[in-house]
């Protein structure tokens, strides 16, 4: 399956169309607007691995992306917090969608009970997987720190994984951004700096479920890790896990605007585009077939990629009296997610996920769910 992953995404950059999907950003003389936000921060110190601070390491860490960034005019970059002081978890939300930011990034460092070490990239998802779910629940349970927080977040228990479906499905319309500018930040942390590659991955957090854009959280590394730790606390570690960051957001940037120039040849290469695909962790639903539907009608259409936009891989099924016409056919939610994008940029600007269960449609979200009992 990975191999057709990345046969699709490089016909994606062989078209000149590298971050599938509508993009946001598509009028050149709008600067790209970068928020990034320093996990915990205050009263919440975020965890103490070693006697680091995750809220001191996540600050001073987001003010050197920014730093790099703000160079560049091209750039314009809002901050949640630039100073000590504790941030409720809605409240970062909210400023990202304040000022229609492209991406958000959010950036904090990882704990274990082992010495579990290594670089990972989450965006918003159900990936129901016990050592993720234990690390989106520590970042979550911030919330009981926050005064009023039965009002606020009336409903939602950060322990309780049930409680957490429905908010995955709140970023699913920026899922394939979301995973291309996490691969791409993902991959320059593992290959440019020798880091055990944990992967980009899906999971619930709150910090980014209501954010009206691509949004990734950026794990550094374990500061419970001896020497893992140390480097990321170091003033070197800092330095370069800055600089990646600001190279893999930069690059995102670039891709955004490959997709709606004409006749520029794409930058990325062959080899990058392996890269992104193999840090994007697989989503696979066990019994579950995903498809993206494209059209529905009366009229019996041929699946030749001509009809198609050039397409290939249609389906046809005759539901209700309506033949209704699918592309591609995965158990991996990853996977659907980047095809959506590319029928949109086909020209399927309503296409949307559709769910089976032996051969019979059902509601997406109890696709979803099935994985969660």
């Amino acid at each position: 399956m990975r191999s057709n992953l990345l046969g699709f995404l490089l016909i994606i950059f062989s078209l000149g169309v590298s971050v599938p999907f509508e993009a946001r950003n598509n009028d050149t003389t709008k600067p790209f607007i970068v928020v990034l936000d320093a996990g915990h921060g205050g009263k919440d110190p975020g965890n103490l691995g070693n006697g680091y601070k995750e809220k001191d390491i996540a600050l001073d860490v987001v003010k050197r992306v920014g730093k790099i960034l703000e160079k560049d005019e091209r750039f314009k970059v809002i901050y949640t917090r630039t100073t000590d002081t504790f941030l409720e978890l809605h409240e970062r939300a909210a400023i990202a969608n304040r000022y229609d930011a492209d991406v958000f990034v959010s950036i904090h460092c990882n704990s274990h009970h082992t010495q579990a070490h290594g670089a990972e990239t989450f965006v918003m998802g159900l990936n129901k997987s016990d050592q993720n779910l234990d690390t989106a629940k520590k970042e979550n349970e911030v919330i009981f720190l926050e005064d009023n927080y039965e009002e606020i977040y009336a409903g939602f228990d950060p322990r309780s994984p049930e409680t957490l479906i429905g908010l995955s499905l709140m970023q699913e319309e920026y899922l394939d951004q979301s995973i291309m500018l996490a691969g791409l930040i993902q991959n320059n942390m593992v290959n440019n700096l020798r880091r055990k590659n944990r992967g980009v991955k899906q999971d619930v957090w709150w910090v980014l479920h209501n954010t009206y854009m691509p949004s990734v959280l950026v794990e550094l590394g374990f500061l419970t890790h001896n020497s893992e730790g140390h480097y990321v606390n170091s003033q070197e570690g800092r330095k370069d896990m800055s600089e990646e960051i600001a190279k893999g957001i930069v690059a995102y940037r670039d891709n955004i605007m490959l997709a709606t120039a004409n006749n520029v040849k794409p930058k990325i290469t062959e080899k990058q585009v392996e890269e992104v695909t193999e840090s994007v962790v697989k989503n696979i639903y066990p019994g579950i077939e995903f498809k993206v539907q494209l059209a529905a009608g009366k009229r019996k259409i041929s699946l030749k990629p001509a009809q198609w936009n050039g397409l290939v891989n249609i389906s046809r099924n005759q539901e209700d009296g309506l033949y209704k016409y699918y592309y591609g056919a995965t158990s991996d939610y990853n996977e659907i997610q980047i095809m959506k994008g590319f029928t949109r940029e086909k020209g399927y600007s309503s296409s949307y996920v559709v769910a089976f269960r032996d051969g019979q449609k059902i509601p997406l979200q109890e696709a979803l769910k099935s994985r969660s009992n």
